[in-house]
Formats: structure tokens, C-alpha cells, sequence
């Protein structure tokens, strides 16, 4: 176990869902910020269930102007852009009224993939069941979707080179979910895949749950849907296999063919005609052949004649080229900055430590600081002062002699005691949690802790400071340094009025 470890490692247990349906228990982290809502491997947010109210603010009570849709509305379940408090992206499918009438079903299905996470996957972290509200929420891809470049580009196409990378990364993701007892995967197609903050390839997790409990697995066109699906009606893994072979043949032609014609063009030969002439020829005839294998292979009409995910990615991967251009580069797209601009106002120590995410000078300024800011937080009647009152307070004792020693796991663990009581606020507190938080390789708990000790003392710099250190960790550099010039500023205002920082 890590350092400071999420209580959402896990799926909660089917009893407690069970207890949380009929009123039983409370909800299970139902705030994007709450502590348990800590970030997995590579910066992605541990599974966690969101509330409507959350959800309205992120989207602007789920604007039309942020529906990232590609039909729009008049998609069946729309899916909407939206940024959280703690400024993070995300996208939000908004399912139509009581497409999931159990929430309970639907609760457990968004956890049964919520539950993936990989590097080659728009992951699934979180849900809402709020009345007959059903809602997914994932990582936001900013840069289209697949469709979007083959079809509809304004400036370039994609190369081939990109084309091999899309089918290898989007291989990749299936196999995965295969691995993880996840083989299903509902409507692939080009609309699917979509394209991160670095131009990689992705695959929506959007695609591993149906539109509804009884809803149709495929929504596209009948000549592109598999033919056992069509006297079956139902998905299965070599369906899916099916599928990823029309999105073959998308990247092969940059247009949308359907199956059945494409492979009366390959038996007659005319492979040329199939490619797309946006390529102008700058492609590998040896690696179309192999790619063009791939999908006739794919298109079997009899399911168990189709090659497997595993064994597809396999074969996709040696004929990966350009393998050290950054796909943003090939993609033709600007990539976001890393470094934070400079600020515009000169940095007091503390600022000047925050500015470079230095986190061990951050704890010596906090514990040099000890309690001074405060002061007028607290007021107190003399019946307040109780023996919970004094346990509290040595809670708070026990958390600052962890936090001098470096031990900030245990600081946690008491300071958590002492906020947890809630009789006294101290924005001192929630700071050096934020810290220790931070040192735990936790910053979106660290960032939930540095906007209460905003909401407790809204002028405080400090509070401004580790929340610039916070979204720099998640990665939100213009956010970082959009906070940290605040808080210069707000500590140039106090200095100006003779309080000092």
C-alpha cells in the first residue's frame, strides 16, 4: 500500500450498493474533491461518483455551447465538455431520460469499467444517478475524434504514419479491456477514437457500456453493423473484431465504405482505388498490403474465422514508423506549454518555493509560519471548550509534531481528526495537509484542501500558493501560473497595508 492510499482503490463491496440504493448508507465520495478522489498512475482520477450539482456547474447547467457531440443534439445521449472546481477537464455523456430505470444496474455497471485504467483509454472516472438523471464521466480529449481528421479536415489529413499508430493504440485498448473481462465493446467506429492534449490516439470508455439496459448495441449504419449481430442482436467479442475492421478500412480510405463494397474492390484487385488519394501516394504499399490483410481478415462473415485482438495488435506493431515523432507534430496541432509563463509580480520566499514546486522549502516556511494566520477563524463560547474540544486540539498537537518530523502520513491521519470535528476551522491546518498531501503523491486531495483554506480565509496567499503547486502537479501549468500571480498579488496588497505576508 502507498503512501497515503485512496479508500477508491477498489470498487465498493455490492452490499454496500446494495445498503446505498434503499438509504441505508451514504453515498460513497459523491465530490470530485474529496480526499478519497486521489489520482492513479499517470495523473488519472480514481473512479468516484459525482454529484448533478457538480456536474451543472461544470457544464454551465449542460449548455448546448458544450455539447462535443459529433451529431450535436441530435445525438441520443449527448455528451457534453466541462471543467470541474478544481479546473480539471472532463467529458459528460448524459444518458435520455430512464434510458438505466435501476440505478443500482447502472451504478455497477459504471464501475465494473471504471475499474480500467490505460494509457490508450479515455478513462472512465465517474458517474451520477441522481433521480432519473444517469451520467458517465470521463478524461476529456480536446483534439477531435478520429472521424474528425480522416473526414471533415480543414488544413491536413492524417499521414500514414499516424494512420498505423491510431490502429496499434486502438488495438491496444481492446486487448486490454479483453485482458480485464471487459471484451465487449459497443459501436466501434471512427467517432470513437479520439485524440489527447499530445495528438495520441484513445479509445472512449463510452464504447464499454450500452446506451441503455436494453438499448441496441450498434447505432451506425446497418451495412457497417456485423452480420451475426444482425440475426442475433446481440455483441459479441468477434463482433467487435468485425467492427475494428471497418475502422480499418477508414483509415485505409479516409472515407466511411461500406464493408460489403470494400471487399468487392480488394477481391477484384482494385487496391489502389481503395486508398485514400489525400495521401497522394506517400504511403508504404508493403505496409497498406499487410494493413489491408488485416481487415479482410476482420470482415470474415463467420465470426470464429476472425483473427484476435491480441494476435491484430501483434501484427500492427512492426509496422510502426516515425516512432519517435510526437504525434501532435504529425497530427499537424499545437501542444500545451509545460513551463508556467513568469510571473508578472515579484515572489516572497514562499512564492518563489511554489513557483518551483520546491516542496521541502514549502515545509520549512509552514512550519516556520506555525499559527500566526489564524488568528479571528475562531470564536469561541467557554461551553465549547469541552473534552472533545481538548482531544481535538491534540489531534492538531500530534499532526504538527508528524508534520516537523517529516512523518506525513500520520500528520494526515491526525490533522484529518482534528477537520474532521469540525468545531474549530484552521486554514494552517488545511495547508499543511495540502502539503503532506502533495509529498504523498496525492494532488487532487492536496488541491481540495488548499481551496478550503481559500473558502476559510479567502485573502490568504498561502492558500493561493498551494494551489498553483496542486494544479501544477495535475499537470494545469496555465492554471498554475494564473494562481500563483493571484496570490503574489494578494501578498503585495497585504505587505502595502502593513500586515506583512
Amino acid at each position: 500500500m502507498g503512501c497515503c492510499e485512496s479508500a477508491l482503490g477498489t470498487p465498493p463491496e455490492k452490499e454496500h450498493q446494495n445498503q446505498q440504493q434503499q438509504g441505508l448508507n451514504p453515498p460513497l465520495n459523491t465530490h470530485p474533491l474529496s480526499s478519497a478522489a486521489t489520482t492513479a498512475a499517470g495523473g488519472v482520477p480514481s473512479f468516484s461518483e459525482f454529484s448533478l450539482s457538480d456536474l451543472k456547474a461544470a457544464t454551465n447547467n449542460f449548455s448546448p455551447d458544450y455539447i462535443v457531440s459529433e451529431s450535436g443534439e441530435r445525438a441520443p445521449n449527448l455528451v457534453y465538455k466541462g471543467r470541474l472546481q478544481n479546473r480539471r477537464w472532463i467529458a459528460v455523456k448524459k444518458f435520455t431520460k430512464l434510458a438505466w430505470p435501476d440505478p443500482k444496474q447502472f451504478a455497477e455497471e459504471a464501475w465494473g469499467v471504471g475499474k480500467l485504467r490505460h494509457r490508450r483509454l479515455a478513462n472512465l472516472i465517474g458517474y451520477c444517478c441522481d433521480g432519473d438523471e444517469r451520467l458517465l464521466v470521463a478524461e476529456y480529449m480536446p483534439n477531435d475524434t478520429l472521424a474528425k481528421h480522416l473526414f471533415h479536415w480543414d488544413k491536413q489529413t492524417i499521414e500514414w504514419a499516424m494512420r498505423l499508430r491510431v490502429a496499434l493504440n486502438i488495438a491496444e485498448a481492446l486487448d486490454y479491456c479483453s485482458s480485464e473481462g471487459l471484451p465487449l465493446y459497443h459501436d466501434l467506429n471512427a467517432y470513437r477514437v479520439l485524440f489527447d492534449e499530445d495528438g495520441d490516439p484513445r479509445l472512449s470508455c463510452f464504447g464499454l457500456m450500452k446506451n441503455s439496459r436494453d438499448g441496441k448495441s450498434y447505432s451506425t449504419n446497418l451495412a457497417y453493423t456485423p452480420p451475426e449481430y444482425l440475426r442475433t442482436g446481440r455483441v459479441t467479442p468477434e463482433s467487435v473484431i468485425y467492427s475494428f475492421g471497418t475502422v480499418l478500412l477508414d483509415l485505409l480510405s479516409g472515407k466511411h465504405i461500406p464493408p460489403s463494397h470494400a471487399l468487392d474492390m480488394l477481391r477484384a484487385k482494385n487496391i489502389v482505388l481503395l486508398m485514400d488519394s489525400h495521401l497522394e501516394g506517400k504511403f508504404s504499399a508493403e505496409e497498406a498490403t499487410a494493413v489491408i490483410g488485416l481487415a479482410s481478415q476482420c470482415l470474415q462473415n463467420e465470426p470464429r474465422e476472425r483473427p484476435s485482438m491480441n494476435g491484430l495488435a501483434a501484427s500492427l506493431d512492426p509496422l510502426q514508423t516515425k516512432s519517435d515523432v510526437p504525434s501532435h507534430i504529425m497530427l499537424g496541432i499545437s501542444k500545451q506549454v509545460e513551463a508556467p509563463p513568469t510571473p508578472q509580480r515579484p515572489l516572497s520566499p514562499m512564492g518563489d518555493a511554489c513557483s518551483r514546486m520546491d516542496l521541502t522549502a514549502i515545509h520549512e516556511i509552514l512550519v516556520k509560519m506555525h499559527y500566526r494566520d489564524d488568528e479571528g477563524t475562531n470564536e469561541l463560547s467557554f461551553q465549547e471548550w469541552t473534552q472533545q474540544m481538548k482531544e481535538m486540539l491534540d489531534a492538531r498537537k500530534r499532526g504538527d509534531s508528524a508534520f516537523r518530523d517529516k512523518d506525513f502520513r500520520t500528520a494526515i491521519d491526525n490533522y484529518s481528526q482534528f477537520i474532521n470535528v469540525g468545531t474549530m476551522v484552521s486554514p494552517t491546518v488545511h495547508a499543511r495537509r495540502s502539503l503532506c498531501y502533495l509529498l504523498c503523491d496525492q494532488p487532487d486531495a492536496a488541491l481540495r484542501d488548499a481551496m478550503q483554506a481559500q473558502n476559510i480565509s479567502p485573502d490568504w496567499p498561502v492558500a493561493f500558493y498551494m494551489q498553483s503547486v496542486a494544479l501544477a502537479k495535475l499537470d494545469m501549468h496555465q492554471d498554475a501560473a494564473d494562481m500563483l500571480n493571484e496570490a503574489a498579488g494578494l501578498e503585495e496588497k497585504r505587505q502595502k497595508g502593513g500586515r506583512g505576508s
